[in-house]
């Protein structure tokens, strides 16, 4: 396993610092008809961390594309000196919301992805309040997958199986994470999540054979 020197050393925390600097910096960006739409400010905080993501990694980046189809596995990509490759997906919660449970990726994409030692899918998660028109950046964390504890984590139904932050409220890091412990964890985790969804599909084919049966005696 190829260690990150973003992830392996303090510089994460440096970045995560130049992104709610330079996100707080921003004013009047949007309207009294967005502001209260978490999709268009979500939106809006990508644009913006698209535009200046190179600066704010400064040194630490080889290579940077924020150049990427709207269903792709991120949102910002790039390249370190060390030929390390870091796909980014950018993660927005208002914190007045009451529950919030966002998707992070694929369990069948990041099994493939994390195939190579080189690559590192990193959530950049960003907590906002709002003042008038203002956003107030509370906290930004930035950080690779595997460093999200899995008493955070969830699985949805959806595909093979999405892997969610259960509550955008309670997010545990754990930065001594191995990726291999943790990816057996997530196997461990599908493994359990698959056949509790074979028995629920079991039983909605069982409701519409009922439902056939009742539609088949009907005269009309």
């Amino acid at each position: 396993m190829r260690k990150s020197q973003i992830f392996h050393t303090s510089q994460h925390r440096k970045i995560e610092k130049r992104i709610k600097d330079i996100l707080n910096k921003q004013h009047g960006f949007l309207s009294p008809e967005t502001i209260g739409s978490p999709r268009a400010v979500g939106d809006a905080i990508e644009t913006i961390l698209a535009e200046n993501f190179a600066a704010i990694l400064g040194d630490l980046c080889e290579e940077y594309s924020a150049e990427f189809a709207r269903r792709a596995m991120a949102d910002i990509a790039f390249s370190d000196k060390d030929d390390l490759y870091y796909i980014v997906d950018v993660k927005t919660h208002r914190l007045d919301t009451k529950f919030n449970r966002p998707n992070l990726s694929s369990v069948e994409r990041l099994a493939r992805f994390y195939e190579d030692d080189k690559n590192y899918f990193v959530i950049l998660k960003v907590d906002y309040r709002i003042n008038d028109l203002n956003l107030e950046i509370d906290r930004v964390l930035f950080v690779p997958i595997e460093h999200l504890s899995w008493d955070c984590l969830t699985l949805g139904a959806l595909g093979w199986g999405q892997i969610q932050i259960a509550d955008s409220k309670n997010v545990v890091v754990l930065p001594d994470n191995k990726r291999k412990d943790w990816m057996i964890e997530m196997c461990n985790n599908v493994l359990d999540f698959y056949p509790k969804e074979i028995l629920k599909i079991e039983e909605r084919i069982d409701h519409f054979q009922k439902v056939k049966q009742h539609w088949e005696n009907r005269e009309r």
